[in-house]
């Protein structure tokens, strides 16, 4: 069980255990206003709340049962239990420097992976855009150079960190990061990683897993111009050892990078992936 320090005071967090925290959010989850519901599927309930006049998203998750186990399972899929996956991600990519949520509040109980309760209490990220929606006209409306380029940098750095540390997202698209507009007039870029209830721990991340996010990452920002600089760019600050590792002995991974993004493409919009754009560098 974690609850900050801000809320202990709070009077409807003032919980000494986690059953009467799981308790409060199974509360707060079935009385939620239908437009304060972000999802309600598979044992989680995603939803936004206001506590000491501040914003928060909390999920909470209900047990997904056997049978929803077994499906994805049968699916290849591995089954998402609880909060637990996404608690531990968070503090670990907030130990290596990477940009992510802010945890409340998390409690957990329960052994049966079936039946576990959790719930995980987040900040809201007020006054942040996701990157699907800041980049959306990037063909029609080219960025300024210094933009771009500072995201790209960004994202590298972030995804460089986040695999560094033995953790995988499996949902790693630029919808999943919130942009602080402001901070790009600042020395320190703000851009945070969010959705990690899928997100997978281990001392060093698979191949498999690393393709599967930086695949997911390309595919999703395929319809942003992106140019051959830019890709380039991005493979020289994520690889250890800069371009020349990448495009040497790291040359397979980045294969398997540009069919699987490529693949997800047109399985996701029924036609080929654009073509690099000719951006000139300034």
């Amino acid at each position: 069980m974690f609850l900050r320090e801000d809320l202990c005071s709070t009077e409807m967090l003032q919980q000494d255990s986690p059953e009467a925290l799981l308790s409060w959010a199974a509360a707060c989850a079935q009385q939620a206003a239908p437009a304060d519901i972000y999802r309600d599927k598979e044992g989680r309930k995603t939803l936004r709340l206001h506590l000491a006049e501040r914003s928060f998203f909390l999920k909470y998750h209900a047990g997904i049962g056997w049978l929803e186990i077994c499906k994805n399972l049968l699916q290849l899929r591995l089954p998402v239990t609880g909060a637990g996956s996404e608690y531990r991600a968070v503090r670990r990519l907030q130990s290596i420097g990477v940009d992510t949520l802010a945890v409340a509040a998390y409690a957990s109980k329960g052994r049966n992976p079936a039946t576990v309760a959790s719930m995980i209490l987040t900040d809201d990220l007020v006054h942040t855009v996701s990157l699907e929606d800041y980049c959306a006209d990037w063909v029609v409306r080219p960025p300024a150079f210094r933009i771009r380029k500072r995201l790209l940098l960004k994202l590298a750095d972030s995804a460089r960190r986040m695999h560094g540390a033995g953790i995988n997202h499996r949902d790693f698209y630029i919808c999943h990061f919130h942009l602080d507009e402001a901070s790009l007039e600042q020395d320190a870029l703000r851009c945070y990683l969010i959705d990690l209830h899928r997100a997978q721990l281990r001392r060093q991340v698979p191949l498999r897993w690393r393709v599967k996010d930086l695949a997911g990452l390309y595919f999703s920002a395929m319809d942003c111009g992106l140019s051959q600089r830019d890709l380039l760019r991005f493979m020289h600050h994520y690889t250890e050892g800069g371009l020349r590792v990448a495009l040497g002995q790291n040359a397979g991974l980045w294969r398997q990078v540009a069919r699987k993004a490529q693949a997800l493409y047109r399985k996701g919009h029924g036609r080929a992936p654009p073509g690099l754009a000719g951006v000139a560098d300034q």
